[in-house]
């Protein structure tokens, strides 16, 4: 990728659409990109912690191993969004595994020399702040739904988060999604069971909340998920 095109998706992450043209200039000049195929793993947990990466293209599983050695899915990250999170600014290694869900392009940024960078730009450290203080209110959320919730609730919750990062409006009043994981990841992103998943997306299409209309292709009536779940 040349020079300018990393100019011009730099500029297209949220995390720096706002920054000046010399701002822009500078964090271009210490960015890379690579390409990892769908399977691949980025980093494995406890690697040491050499890069911050944000995807330009694909979509990034990051998981954990819990002590029976289950997968723990801790976040699903597509473009624009930038990882590790937590950690991030520990001399420590990755907190997780980051793994290619799909043939992934990234940008990568040496760590030591993107903290240089935010000493020099503290409007850009101020963002990450903001990014890293909503993750930790996202992952507080996911605990309390945990504890406080049924397995059923826990599913209408994540669907309601997946529709509302990835859906897109439906004609007929719900909102489309690509289904991009199979039930086992969904079990996994809420520590339950795959047949767990099954029977309860079953009862949800009975219960008309959802609608299967392909193998991966899917409806959340996420007006009649909230009505059911808030009130």
């Amino acid at each position: 990728m040349n020079q300018y095109s990393i100019n011009q998706v730099l500029q297209a992450i949220p995390l720096f659409e706002e920054l000046t043209s010399h701002e822009i200039n500078s964090l271009e000049e210490i960015a890379h990109t690579r390409k990892y195929p769908k399977g691949t793993h980025i980093f494995m947990q406890d690697d040491p912690l050499k890069n911050v990466y944000f995807v330009l293209e694909g979509q990034v599983k990051i998981y954990r191993m819990d002590i029976h050695g289950r997968e723990q899915i801790v976040n699903i990250l597509n473009q624009g969004e930038m990882f590790p999170h937590q950690g991030f600014f520990r001399q420590d290694g990755y907190p997780a595994h980051a793994e290619a869900s799909e043939h992934c392009v990234l940008i990568y940024i040496p760590k030591k020399k993107f903290e240089d960078y935010l000493i020099r730009y503290p409007s850009v450290s101020i963002k990450i702040f903001r990014v890293l203080g909503d993750m930790i209110v996202d992952l507080q959320h996911r605990l309390e739904e945990q504890i406080l919730h049924s397995s059923r609730e826990q599913l209408m919750m994540l669907l309601l988060r997946l529709v509302k990062k990835n859906g897109t409006e439906d004609k007929n009043g719900g909102m489309r999604l690509i289904k991009q994981f199979s039930n086992k990841e969904l079990a996994n992103m809420i520590g339950t069971s795959r047949e767990t998943i099954s029977r309860t997306l079953s009862q949800l299409k009975k219960d008309k909340l959802i609608e299967q209309k392909s193998t991966h292709e899917w409806i959340i009536y996420a007006d009649k998920i909230e009505e059911e779940l808030f009130h």
